[in-house]
């Protein structure tokens, strides 16, 4: 459904209304949670005069942040407004928000700018996230007439404008993070410079692909960053265009789905790749466009994060959240769909899910049926030190997708007139030198959707006698039957013949035939094993074998 001029300026009335908080509207098992969590706070937060860091309190390593005392804020502020809150009009509430305040405000650099201990230093994208928060807190004080809470974050947020209107970022998504943050302080405590800033940064155009990935392509981090920034941004700032791109990536993460709702992470460039995560970071834009959009798919998706994700602030900070969600409509679970912007080629048929990773990735096909897992299938061979297979091209067949890798592995003559090669020149000078003798592989990988599975045909064909290992690796705590252990290396198994069969959470998958010419299995040059457990099928070159996966 388009995003029209009528819903937007419907959106935004709804933002920016001073509305009366609904104890009936909202689910009392997360007033509740929010509840718990404004107990824990008044159990950690240091209160003695003497210390410090009095208002705050450190985390996991010692180190205090100045994010814990915009988190405080807004956690303190939501409980101590809403009427269904145990801490409804608390006055120990309201002194701990002052506490907490005072140290966000202590926290902050000279410039405005706030440290990010693990990293970064006069930091403004991480004033940025500090900002959203503490803005958030402040819109809450203001908006639900708590003049005394607002003036207390008053100090740290025109310090923080200045900075965000002038520092500079780090990432692609920063870009957008500023804008979100100086929208907030713009809202509250206007300046011509503040909206300036945000189209400067808007000017660059958002970096949104074909396939709904923006450039860091980080599933469960940055693509919910990305996508709350530029929502809250086009609400505040009165940009309807900035929410097509979210709703984009929220429709493109249906095909991201793994049985159970774990994302596809396989394809980050950032932290959280391969990580294990679910939809929950996702829950602000996914309820906002299931509710102003009937979108029964998102509100499906809602309905599973809401109980660990949902959050008090926010129902209060855009009261439209608080509308009931459309009728859920299923999520797309029979596929199979291309994404060539990044190279990763889904599948999804009920309980099982594949991926087809196309873009060089050593780990080029996963699969799962329900809970028993394969994390990955990688292969390499001990052609010089440099055999890991990772595809270089790809093109789509009839019946799957065929990737191709070529390796060459020359020697190298003696310079023709004779020269010096003085002490640590050898690198520099060796592409000066004429090859010789130059061996050849090329890897041929073709993944094909074949019953109950998927069936997989690998050649490597140059020069003869190298080498070669498949690995099958499988989730941590996968039961295996059919495999024999491998010499020298933990949580290793060799398939000599036949079928294995890998066990885990009710489900089962069988894979085979085996291969055992040789046990060579950490084949020099090669990825390092990946933990738990990994299958073996060792062969020499010339290689040709079919590995295939069935549902049990």
């Amino acid at each position: 459904m388009p995003i029209t001029r009528r819903h937007f300026a419907a959106a935004m009335a709804a933002c920016t209304a001073a509305a009366a908080p609904s104890t009936a509207s909202l689910d009392p098992d997360l007033v509740r949670r929010h509840d718990e969590a404004v107990d824990r706070i008044l159990r950690q937060q240091i209160t003695d005069p003497a210390d410090p860091h009095r208002g705050g309190y450190p985390d996991e390593y010692g180190l205090f942040s100045a994010g814990t005392g915009a988190g405080l804020c807004d956690t303190l502020i939501a409980a101590y407004v809403f009427p269904g809150s145990r801490h409804h009009k608390s006055a120990e509430v309201a002194g701990r928000f002052h506490l907490a305040a005072g140290y966000l405000t202590r926290m902050q650099n000279s410039d405005g700018t706030i440290d990010l201990l693990v990293t970064n230093f006069h930091s403004t994208p991480d004033l940025g996230f500090v900002t959203h928060s503490a803005a958030g807190a402040a819109w809450i004080a203001r908006h639900f007439n708590e003049p005394e809470l607002f003036a207390a974050l008053e100090p740290f947020l025109r310090k923080a404008g200045k900075a965000l209107a002038t520092g500079g970022i780090h990432t692609p998504n920063h870009r957008w993070v500023v804008c979100e943050a100086l929208s907030q302080v713009q809202e509250l405590l206007p300046d011509p410079a503040y909206p300036r800033r945000i189209a400067q940064w808007l000017a660059e155009g958002i970096d949104i692909d074909s396939d709904g990935q923006f450039d860091e392509r980080s599933t469960t981090v940055y693509n919910t960053v990305s996508d709350k920034a530029l929502l809250v941004t086009g609400l505040k700032t009165g940009r309807p265009e900035l929410l097509e791109p979210v709703r984009r990536n929220l429709q493109a993460m249906l095909y991201l789905l793994h049985p159970g709702g774990e994302v596809v992470t396989e394809i980050s460039t950032r932290q959280d790749q391969y990580d294990r995560a679910g939809m929950d970071r996702y829950w602000f834009p996914l309820r906002y466009f299931a509710i102003t959009e009937n979108n029964g798919q998102f509100a499906n998706l809602v309905r599973s994060v809401e109980p660990r994700a949902g959050s008090l602030s926010f129902y209060l900070r855009y009261p439209e959240l608080q509308k009931p969600l459309p009728p859920a409509q299923p999520l797309p679970e029979d596929f199979e769909k291309l994404m060539p912007a990044i190279q990763i080629a889904r599948f999804r048929r009920g309980p099982r899910s594949a991926s087809i990773l196309l873009n060089g990735n050593s780990r080029f096909f996963t699969m799962r049926q329900g809970g028993c897992v394969v994390e990955a299938v990688r292969f390499a061979s001990a052609f010089f030190g440099k055999g890991q297979f990772r595809a270089s091209s790809y093109e789509k067949t009839a019946d799957g997708y065929r990737m191709t890798q070529e390796l060459e592995g020359p020697y190298y003559q003696p310079f023709d007139p004779p020269r010096r090669v003085e002490a640590s020149q050898w690198g520099a000078l060796r592409s000066q030198r004429r090859q010789s003798n130059v061996e050849r592989m090329r890897y041929t990988v073709t993944v094909r959707e074949k019953g109950k599975g998927f069936a997989i045909d690998m050649e490597a064909q140059g020069t003869v006698g190298v080498p070669l290992a498949v690995e099958v690796n499988l989730r941590q705590n996968t039961l295996l039957d059919g495999v024999t252990e491998a010499p020298k290396v933990a949580g290793g198994f060799l398939l000599k013949k036949g079928y294995a069969v890998a066990r885990s959470g009710g489900d089962a998958l069988r894979f085979g035939p085996g291969l055992s010419q040789h046990t060579y299995t950490q084949v020099r040059g090669a990825d390092a094993k990946l933990p738990g457990p990994s299958v073996y099928l060792c062969g020499l070159t010339p290689f040709k074998h079919t590995l295939e996966f069935e549902a049990l």
